[in-house]
């Protein structure tokens, strides 16, 4: 196998960004982000991961990326999956986007189609695709790292994506930065929302592939959920991720920095990013989770009823409605994005690096909505069974 340089980046290759570019530096002014989306890569397709081939991750990678129309990153996994020594029939295999290429076998078969579910349309992907891929044999530990591989290819195909039309975009006019202006001050509507299946309750998820046993845990399985927070040992979700601790680890570096740093977008815009783009993949947990964040940050809620209502109508202000149809188009049809949509974002206030912050919150949620919409179900305290969101 052909491994990529320790110091190449895919992103930056794909986009591509050359370290003398304006939108490179303005990628370096999120280090973890950049070390993390890196670190994510190398983990997906480390030779380490057990019960599923580097061949069988690399065709999955092709074949989500063809779905998604991002040629260049298809191209890249193509590059390695012929390094990989694979045949011409995966390779006709995972690069027909209609699924009616014959696969060489049924272990390919079913992952592929597993690959066009979650990356066409999450929702539907469902207990019983996790069912197909444990019928041709894969283990818990293989199914979450086939999951963790198609969510973070979901959130480099909009990364890239997001990159790639503030390149379009060329530099932002030199003026005078302005003040931004007073968030909204809105209003809070009567709790809880419940809108379309979707609401701001809090809500508890439970998985259908068996969960890491603590005690039968590795060294490395328990680090990576300490590192995660005080209370991930006790939640199924976080335990179940732990069957790949690298992929968890990384994934958590990631979403911290997207969600948590200083400076940049408002961290409320950018828990709405991720809100948009969980109404929109029908994540009743993340939407639920997400909005519930926004409220506490903004004190105010009528966005998300707008949101929950209708997202194409969304949002209390120009700028909120710019920032609802941008995560819009970035999370159904990443492809689609372009120099129009970031123009739109500078004539409403938004900085580069504003707009790049919620290009990461809206691809992180492309990955988190693929997990949870694929690996478990979210249902309410008391046990009960969720609402299924209606798109």
């Amino acid at each position: 196998m052909t491994l990529p340089p320790t110091d190449f980046d895919v992103i930056d290759q794909s986009v591509p960004l050359a370290p003398d570019d304006a939108v490179h530096a303005l990628r370096r002014q999120r280090p973890k982000i950049v070390d993390a989306t890196q670190g994510s890569y190398t983990a997906m397709f480390a030779p380490s991961v057990a019960g599923v081939t580097v061949a069988e991750r690399l065709a999955v990678a092709l074949h989500a990326c063809q779905v998604s129309g991002s040629a260049p990153l298809a191209a890249h996994y193509r590059e390695r999956l012929l390094a990989e020594g694979a045949s011409a029939a995966t390779l006709a295999a995972a690069d027909d986007t209609t699924g009616t290429t014959t696969a060489p076998d049924a272990r390919l078969a079913a992952l592929l189609d597993f690959t066009r579910k979650l990356t066409h349309k999450p929702i539907e992907g469902g207990q019983q695709a996790v069912q197909a891929l444990q019928a041709v044999g894969l283990a818990p530990s293989a199914i979450v790292a086939v999951g963790q591989l198609i969510a973070f290819l979901s959130y480099q195909i909009r990364l890239h994506a997001g990159l790639r039309a503030l390149v379009a975009a060329g530099p932002a006019p030199e003026t005078t930065a302005a003040p931004r202006a007073p968030a909204p001050v809105g209003q809070s509507l009567p709790n809880p929302l419940r809108i379309h299946g979707f609401t701001n309750e809090v809500l508890d998820w439970r998985p259908w592939v068996e969960p890491l046993r603590l005690e039968d845990a590795t060294p490395e399985q328990l680090a990576a959920l300490e590192a995660m927070n005080p209370t991930a040992k006790d939640q199924a979700y976080f335990r179940l991720l732990a069957h790949q601790p690298e992929m968890l680890l990384q994934r958590s570096i990631a979403f911290n920095a997207i969600m948590f740093a200083p400076g940049g977008m408002p961290r409320a815009e950018r828990e709405l990013g991720a809100t948009v783009e969980s109404r929109l993949n029908g994540c009743v947990y993340c939407a639920s989770v997400h909005a519930q964040r926004f409220e506490q940050l903004a004190k105010r809620n009528d966005v998300i009823a707008q949101l929950f209502e209708d997202p194409a109508s969304a949002g209390t202000t120009e700028r909120e409605q710019c920032i609802v149809r941008l995560s819009a188009v970035l999370g159904l049809a990443p492809a689609e994005l372009d120099a129009h949509h970031v123009h739109a974002a500078r004539a409403v206030g938004l900085t580069d690096a504003e707009t790049l912050d919620l290009v990461h919150a809206v691809a992180l949620f492309a990955w988190a909505n693929r997990l949870m919409l694929n690996l478990g179900e979210p249902i309410h305290l008391d046990g009960t069974l969720a609402e299924k969101g209606r798109l």
